[in-house]
């Protein structure tokens, strides 16, 4: 059976993506067929888009893409299961990371899923895991912000950072966010108690000292957000972008060779993806603690738009991609395997 799916055959710019006709996924025995509502969107889709930085490509494929669709976040509703799956059935609304969202169709690990929440919209839910489960998991498992807690997100705009400002702030920490003067008003609204404007104020410069600093952007350097660190505090850095070759795998492990000198606890982490973490997720937003930020919707056939959108860098919270139930028939003959 045929679907429509975006599709590249190798690394480059958004350009490279077409939508063609390709083979309808059939699932292994642990994994779900899921019929795509929406794919959320983040700047690791651009990444794999493009292949770079180089490091990613031990994931994604060296010399190209090992798998040609891209898209790591799905919404939509279970159409079949594997044979050994016990946990969904067909008909459920889910949410979770997969390869290859941007497609009618797409398989799932069984244990990367968790039931939509019904107060949210597929589009809403498609943003939630991949940046979800990155603020989730820096801020719960390397941090471990408590109440009461001084937390600084640089990046507060952007897909981690939405949802990183609404974690801590249901954990009980006095959260800054630290977003463009033309966010101010939208970090506010999703509950940082200060928030600066970096084009008009540089957090690394002011009198405060703060117990977490989860850092998004990493457009500071590493001394200069140390300064604003509490002695014991803990910086996150999650980004690593801006630098390329030696100078980027430097910028990577730095912290790491620092860190056990200090007090100061100089951390990078790795978020993996896992059915609890997820319905974690979905109870705060049930709870009404956690609503997913969406700046922007592209249909399946403007995807190479939305990655040039999240290139630029202004996002506010996340971009998703809507995938129609009912699409026209592509204009090629090309089938893809």
């Amino acid at each position: 059976m045929i679907m429509q799916a975006i599709y590249r055959r190798n690394y480059g710019s958004p350009d490279t993506l077409a939508l063609v006709d390709v083979e309808k996924p059939s699932p292994k025995v642990n994994e779900v067929v899921i019929r795509v509502h929406a794919a959320g969107l983040h700047v690791g889709d651009a990444f794999a888009v493009r292949g770079s930085p180089f490091l990613m490509r031990m994931e994604t494929g060296w010399t190209r893409p090992k798998r040609g669709i891209p898209g790591f976040d799905v919404a939509g509703t279970v159409e079949t299961v594997g044979k050994e799956v016990t946990q969904w059935k067909p008909g459920d609304a889910v949410l979770g990371e997969c390869r290859g969202s941007c497609a009618q169709y797409v398989t799932a690990s069984e244990d990367r899923l968790a039931r939509k929440p019904s107060c949210l919209t597929f589009a809403q839910a498609a943003v939630v895991p991949t940046s979800g489960l990155a603020a989730l998991h820096a801020l719960r498992d390397v941090a471990r912000v408590a109440s009461g807690q001084r937390v600084l997100i640089n990046g507060a705009s952007g897909g981690v950072g939405t949802f990183a400002i609404q974690i801590a702030k249901a954990w009980g920490a006095e959260v800054t966010g630290v977003c463009s003067d033309r966010n101010v008003d939208m970090v506010r609204s999703i509950g940082a108690d200060h928030v600066i404007a970096y084009d008009r104020e540089d957090f690394t410069t002011g009198d405060g000292r703060y117990d977490v600093i989860f850092d998004n952007v990493e457009n500071r350097s590493l001394q200069e957000c140390r300064r604003v660190l509490g002695p014991s505090g803990t910086l996150i850095l999650n980004s690593g972008t801006g630098a390329s070759g030696i100078a980027l795998l430097w910028r990577l492990i730095k912290p790491l060779l620092i860190s056990p000198f200090t007090r100061q606890n100089l951390r990078r982490y790795l978020s993996v993806p896992n059915r609890k973490d997820l319905e974690l997720l979905a109870t705060l937003i049930k709870d009404g603690c956690l609503t997913p930020v969406v700046d922007r919707s592209f249909s399946l056939a403007e995807t190479p738009d939305a990655i040039r959108y999240l290139e630029t860098g202004r996002v506010k919270g996340k971009v998703v991609v809507l995938v129609e139930e009912f699409m026209p028939p592509v204009s090629t003959d090309e089938t893809t395997h």
